[in-house]
């Protein structure tokens, strides 16, 4: 093992040995009067942060990772390119599409009367349901001309 792979092993334990500390901690003082003790809400409380902290830590290393292996890598740069492309068009198709019409349903004037429904929240949600049905369209379609592709090998 090399010195990064020390030192990421380091590093690991590290966030193994503060993350079985917190949780420890959060249950040898967990209480039945959660809402009410200030204490108890210090703890939880503590404890999401260190798992936003180490979500972020860990997409973090994920897009770096993504990226370091997509400058190095000329096809990857492609691919990624093309299906950027592709989930762009899906998403312009489907913006395009949509309707900025307010549905009618049982409780609609609540959400008009908040502000929390309008005009364009309508067209977004229009917009991410044709995408979905645009992309299961286009996965049963792949799976199904696989299978008839098959067939003729």
């Amino acid at each position: 093992m090399g010195k990064t792979g020390k030192i990421v092993t380091i590093v690991l334990w590290a966030l193994l040995i503060v993350s079985a500390v917190l949780i420890v901690s959060l249950m040898v003082n967990i209480e039945e009067d959660i809402p009410t003790d200030p204490a108890m809400n210090s703890w939880v409380n503590t404890n999401l942060i260190w798992a936003y902290i180490l979500t972020a830590i860990g997409a973090g290393i994920a897009i770096f990772a993504g990226l370091a292996n997509t400058a190095t890598d000329k096809k990857a740069a492609k691919g990624g390119l093309i299906s950027l492309v592709f989930m762009g068009g899906v998403v312009l198709v489907s913006y395009l599409l949509a309707s900025p019409e307010i549905p009618q349903f049982i409780g609609v004037e609540k959400f008009l009367n908040d502000g929390s429904l309008n005009a364009s929240v309508a067209k977004l949600v229009d917009t991410g349901l044709y995408a979905t049905y645009i992309l299961l369209a286009i996965a049963v379609l792949s799976i199904a001309g696989m299978s008839v592709a098959r067939l003729f090998k």
